[in-house]
């Protein structure tokens, strides 16, 4: 059920009155949807044939599986999905944007909300009242200016140094479970406590952003900084400790880029690594400016980057169909005999 929010007879109460609830994919079970869809074609059958390459990453002893986000699912409902990957075991790493991170999962962790909205509004009146808009989904301008001074906040209270954005998402999550938290179990918390680690490759891109330069602003001669290229290296390390790893991509840009660079990086160090031996990417970006987020999987075999002995694109709007895929997984239950990695004891 819709949380409704009590009219305060002003237009911003007006339109922040609906929330966004985040879909649930243990509450039905997509396995027969999934197994017609495989006997169906275009979408639907790739869609199933992704599923089941998922499916065989789960069942894989040997595999390490990464989660990449881009775009703007968490805040569109799959935040719950994104949480319960990592509660149920699901994936062992995740690399991310860093709005997905902060701007939408640390955000609700805080206890804001992401609200429903549309497209065919006037975008100066959602300028005038402080709202942002994500296509159909609305943000509290003021409430996301809160979350930048939280990081602010919690960037003052630490030693400054540099931080890779891994080590700096963990204190992130050891913040929330210090009784900061007002939503349980959030991606951020839930990852600290599963010693899963996140990446943000491009972590000022986000709230976290504003928040760091307040910080640095407010410490000119004594503030802590995000070393990028730490994260590459511990991504890297991450890549040469699993062996057999397979991709879990949810759109494409820096994440996606970032967590197949790994191989590459791998050689460059000295280190015989394989090819991520499974990848699955649902995107709704076009291959034919050359881009396609990052490359089509196939195209990144070119690069020593991806096998092709299973890869699948699926070219759908990910909130439709990411939510069979997991629920079909979760269902199946591979989850349930995997050894938990905990990678981020690799880093102390």
């Amino acid at each position: 059920m819709k949380t409704k929010i009590k009219s305060k007879a002003n237009p911003k109460a007006e339109l922040l009155n609906k929330t966004v609830e985040h879909i649930d994919i243990t509450s039905f079970d997509a396995r027969p949807i999934i197994e017609q869809m495989a006997d169906m074609s275009f979408t639907s059958r790739d869609l199933a044939n992704a599923t089941a390459i998922y499916n065989r990453m789960l069942a894989d002893p040997d595999c390490t599986i990464i989660l990449t986000l881009a775009g703007s699912t968490s805040a569109g409902g799959c935040m719950k999905l994104y949480a319960d990957l990592i509660r149920y075991n699901m994936v062992d790493a995740v690399v991310a944007t860093g709005a997905s991170i902060v701007d939408m999962d640390f955000f609700e962790a805080l206890g804001f909300k992401h609200y429903q909205g549309s497209p065919f509004v006037d975008d100066r009146k959602l300028r005038d009242l402080y709202i942002d808009r994500i296509y159909d989904t609305y943000i509290d301008e003021e409430e996301l200016q809160a979350c930048d001074n939280a990081i602010c906040q919690l960037a003052d209270s630490l030693t400054p140094k540099p931080y890779s954005s891994r080590a700096f998402i963990k204190e992130m999550g050891r913040w929330l479970s210090k009784g900061k938290a007002k939503k349980e179990d959030s991606l951020v918390q839930l990852a600290l406590e599963r010693d899963v680690p996140v990446f943000c490759p491009a972590f000022t891109d986000s709230s976290a952003g504003f928040g760091l330069v307040l910080h640095q602003a407010e410490n000119p001669k004594k503030h802590l900084t995000i070393d990028s290229i730490a994260d590459f290296r511990e991504l890297t390390e991450i890549k040469i400790e699993a062996g057999a790893t397979g991709l879990l991509m949810i759109g494409g840009g820096v994440p996606k880029n970032f967590a197949q660079d790994t191989v590459v990086c791998a050689e460059i160090l000295g280190e015989e690594v394989e090819m991520h031996k499974y990848a699955v990417q649902i995107t709704v970006a076009d291959s034919r400016d050359g881009a396609c987020s990052s490359s089509t999987l196939k195209e990144a075999c070119s690069w020593g980057k991806v096998d092709v002995a299973y890869e699948q694109m699926v070219f759908a709007e990910a909130g439709s169909v990411l939510p069979l895929l997991a629920s079909d997984a979760y269902h199946r239950g591979h989850w349930k005999k995997r050894r938990a990695k905990k990678l981020a004891k690799l880093f102390g």
